[in-house]
């Protein structure tokens, strides 16, 4: 038996976790949640950078025309330029959800370049050994 993976949430179960909890009628919760999703379609349709604090950015990035291979036939391919929605998560978001959370950004001027570690010092050459025979490599 192979173990579960994680779970898929739909929009039907956070309604009725929405409605349970506050109580609304699931219909309205629904209607809610759908306009809510529907904006957010709209303002990225426009072009528009949307910042929820603590949860994450989503934003839209032209990407540029490319030359591509295609791996079966290695076939180049034109690849058209394409807008693409990109998502930069929140703080809180990477608390609760991130193993390993991004190192604290430092603010203000740049920050100087941190410094390597010191690199050990290199191994002392081995002893010379003592010259092999020469070899006659010679066809006569």
């Amino acid at each position: 038996m192979t173990a579960p993976g994680p779970h898929t949430t739909t929009k039907k179960e956070l309604v009725n976790r929405i409605a349970d909890r506050t109580g609304h009628t699931k219909v309205v919760v629904k209607e809610i949640l759908q306009l809510f999703l529907d904006e957010i379609i709209r303002e990225l349709a426009l072009g528009n950078r949307l910042e929820f604090r603590e949860f994450g950015v989503f934003e839209v990035k032209e990407r540029k025309a490319r030359r591509a291979q295609n791996p079966r036939t290695l076939e180049k391919v034109e690849v058209p330029a394409k807008r693409v929605v990109k998502f930069k998560i929140g703080r809180l978001m990477r608390q609760r959800v991130c193993d390993d959370p991004a190192p604290p950004r430092v603010r203000g001027p740049r920050a100087a370049a941190p410094t390597p570690p010191p690199t050990p010092a290199p191994a002392p050459a081995p002893e010379p050994k003592p010259p092999a025979k020469p070899v006659d490599r010679s066809p006569f």
